[in-house]
């Protein structure tokens, strides 16, 4: 179960950065790393936190 959600949030995360294999390596072994632990604590549950820290920081060039 934990594999099929690691391969479902690769495969949305791949979405958006297919351009970046560098990114989406780490992305994944962060992912590997995190994802066991993240889904067994009900804390976690509905937070997005990995959807939030492979979301690029918004900058302004003003």
């Amino acid at each position: 179960m934990k594999s099929q959600i690691i391969k479902e949030f690769m495969e949305m995360v791949k979405e958006r950065n297919q351009h970046e294999p560098e990114f989406l390596q780490a992305v994944e072994e962060v992912a590997e790393a995190v994802i066991p632990y993240i889904t067994t604590k009900d804390i976690y549950h509905g937070k997005n936190i990995l959807l939030r820290m492979v979301e690029p920081e918004r900058m302004c060039l003003c």
